[in-house]
């Protein structure tokens, strides 16, 4: 039997399709899952001053969580050191674009990363600042605009998809300020945050988004007082992993 060459350009043509097809439902079984964050998603390695470096990926939290989650699962990590909620840090002007405000970059990275099932926020710890001078009820706010930000965000260019569902995570209260001018820097900081909790539940439930309190998990364990050690990030990833599965089964 012989075959035309128009035939055998149909034949590859439909054989890839198919593949192509194929490929899209395999992949449309994964769920995918956003990890919006600060450094302690980027996974700053704790220093009592001076410059440090990154964990490696399988040490940060979100590897750890894609890790414990497995394979129908995919975690994509969006931490910068320094992230807002949602107000400018103009001491870092080398960040430029959004900048380092969690509002201004959100929308365009759920568009960067569709179709996603979950985006995880775990913000704040930077809002506390004694120079952005942020209530724990405000810095909630923030985290509040985010959520809305999200349920906004279905849609990328030229593509439909359904919002994905959003779970907030407070950071736990930060540690014992090291060195002295980080203490000036986060003055006031420790007892905000240990005032978020209650309110970012509160904020969480009533924008319909999911809620947990890491704080529950482990405690801000560096030796500068707002970074994780290796083994808070092993307890992050795995405690987050437990509330994922609940959210996307």
């Amino acid at each position: 039997m012989s075959i035309t060459r128009r035939g055998l350009v149909g034949a590859v043509t439909a054989i890839a399709l198919l593949s192509g097809n194929i490929t899209h439902a395999a992949e449309g079984t994964v769920k995918r899952i956003m990890i919006y964050g600060d450094s302690n998603t980027w996974g700053y390695i704790p220093v009592e001053s001076g410059t440090t470096t990154r964990y490696p990926a399988d040490v940060r939290w979100p590897g750890v969580l894609q890790a414990a989650l497995g394979s129908g699962y995919e975690v994509i990590e969006e931490g910068l050191s320094a992230r807002t909620t949602d107000i400018p840090d103009p001491t870092l002007p080398q960040i430029s674009g959004a900048g380092l405000d969690g509002a201004a970059y959100l929308s365009p990275a759920i568009a960067t990363h569709l179709p996603l099932d979950l985006v995880v926020i775990m913000l704040g710890t930077n809002d506390v600042k004694k120079m952005f001078d942020r209530s724990p009820l405000r810095i909630a706010l923030g985290v509040g605009k985010l959520i809305d930000i999200v349920a906004q965000t279905g849609s990328g260019v030229g593509t439909s998809y359904p919002a994905p569902k959003v779970l907030v995570l407070c950071p736990p209260p930060l540690g014992k300020l090291a060195p002295e001018s980080r203490a000036e820097r986060f003055a006031g900081g420790v007892e905000k945050t240990k005032a978020m909790p209650a309110y970012y539940e509160a904020i969480a439930k009533a924008a319909g988004a999911e809620f947990l309190d890491v704080g529950k998990l482990t405690t801000t364990d560096g030796v500068d007082g707002i970074h994780f050690t290796a083994e808070a990030h092993k307890a992050i990833g795995t405690g987050v992993a437990e509330k994922v599965k609940a959210i996307l089964p």
